[in-house]
């Protein structure tokens, strides 16, 4: 397995280009297979989750072009097998969006229990009882989800998510797109990424409103048409490169963000001392202040709050802090497993259930760590990047699937980061 090594110290400075969002993309991609017709989707990032993506569309019988890197263009004519196998599903949760959009195109879909990130359970019983609303037929079988529209096509319905669900919503979105009448999701999910996904089906001929409200509601239609599509910035990605720049003392020029995705984020950062300045509506110059970091606690909530994709990192930059803060997590449990890591490194953290309390500032020195989720491996490169000495991070096909050549962006900025290779590994650094 690939590693990183990292030789900290060296103060960040330079300019960014942020990708596209790899939590945008999936679900574009995954809303393709609900028309014959093709869709085109620019600004797709090279992460290894959309390898994993397109390879489950291609399987299904989908054709993907990509006359640019980060162009697909997909046409779902030909789909003849309804199935995600468990092959796939295991690495990438995100596989699961599959099963609204075949449900409602063919009135059928197999879709093994998904997999992805070791953080902590995150079921999909939310998505089953909102399908069986929309009139379908579910079932578990030997690990998989086995859903049939007994009618040919679902049916409108009023769905109330008794906890926000971002995938789920999505997966209704979708499903509710070709069924027949009106539905109303109640409680939705109003990430920026749902408002990008309706956006799509919108000009492929859906009928959504409300979307990155509580409240969303959808007009079924017959049929969807082709359509093309850029997907936004990543508003994670943007996060995580804010935090290096303060974390090294450095100063970066963000472009092709969305500052208006992030503006938790940027709150609270701004709150602990970073300073953060929109330069554009597409580009944000940041930098450390004369002061020192301060202390602040943070607790992660669905948006527009302060996301829990930001915990980790934001658990990093609190150990150069001054002062005492608590991170505390409410949307997945297991999601500090990073902070043992950091221990290692000689962060000074200790965790009571779902919070951690961050004793900084702290020297971290260099050390062999091991990440245990895409964000953990973010937050170990940021501690990588400040700690004296060097940094050997283990398990790096997690920050593969969703920070696109993350080395080399790194590297373009003044990080001395470098990739050791396993020749079968995934090329993250096209």
């Amino acid at each position: 397995m690939d590693k990183f090594l990292i030789r900290g110290g060296r103060p960040l400075s330079g300019t960014v280009k942020i990708s596209g969002a790899k939590n945008s993309a999936l679900p574009c991609l995954a809303a393709t297979l609900l028309t014959p017709e093709t869709v085109t989707l620019r600004n797709i990032p090279y992460v290894k989750d959309l390898i994993t993506q397109r390879r489950l569309l291609e399987d299904l019988g989908a054709t993907v072009l990509t006359p640019e890197l980060r162009t697909h263009v997909v046409n779902a004519k030909n789909v003849d097998t309804f199935e995600a196998p468990y092959e796939l599903v295991r690495t990438m949760r995100a596989s699961v969006l599959a099963l609204g959009p075949l449900l409602a195109r063919f009135g059928k879909a197999k879709v093994s229990l998904p997999g992805g990130c070791a953080i902590g359970t995150r079921p999909i019983d939310l998505h089953l009882r909102a399908f069986e609303a929309l009139g379908a037929n579910v079932s578990l079988e030997s690990g998989d989800v086995v859903a049939t529209a007994p009618k040919g096509r679902l049916v409108g319905a009023e769905i109330a998510f008794e906890k926000v669900t971002v995938t789920g919503t999505e997966n209704v979105m979708m499903a509710a797109s070709l069924a027949e009448g009106t539905t109303v999701i109640r409680n939705a999910a109003r990430e920026p990424e749902i408002e990008d996904l309706a956006d799509l089906l919108n000009k492929m001929g859906a009928k959504i409103s409300g979307a990155g409200s509580e409240t969303m509601t959808i007009e079924g239609v017959e049929a969807l048409s082709g359509a093309e599509h850029d997907i936004i910035a990543d508003r994670i990605e943007t996060g995580t490169f804010i935090v290096a720049a303060a974390i090294t003392g450095g100063e970066l020029e963000i472009v092709d963000c969305r500052p208006d995705h992030l503006t938790a984020v940027i709150a609270k950062l701004r709150e602990v001392g970073v300073i953060i300045e929109e330069t554009s509506p597409t580009s944000l110059h940041v930098q450390l202040g004369l002061a020192p970091l301060v202390a602040r606690d943070v607790t992660t909530e669905p948006h527009p709050d302060f996301p829990t994709d930001m915990q980790a990192q934001y658990m990093a930059l609190m150990t150069q802090a001054e002062g005492v803060s608590h991170v505390t997590e409410t949307i997945f449990e297991n999601r500090f497993m990073h902070a043992s890591e950091l221990v290692r490194m000689g962060a000074d953290i200790h965790i009571t259930g779902n919070t951690a309390t961050v004793r900084g500032k702290t020297k971290l020195n260099g050390a062999p760590v091991i990440a245990s989720d895409l964000r953990a491996s973010a937050s170990l490169v940021l501690a990588g990047l400040c700690a004296e000495g060097e940094t050997l991070i283990q398990r790096v096909y997690h920050i593969d699937r969703g920070y696109e050549t993350i080395v080399r962006k790194l590297r373009s900025v003044g990080a001395d980061i470098e990739r050791i290779k396993d020749e079968q590994a995934f090329n993250a650094d096209v």
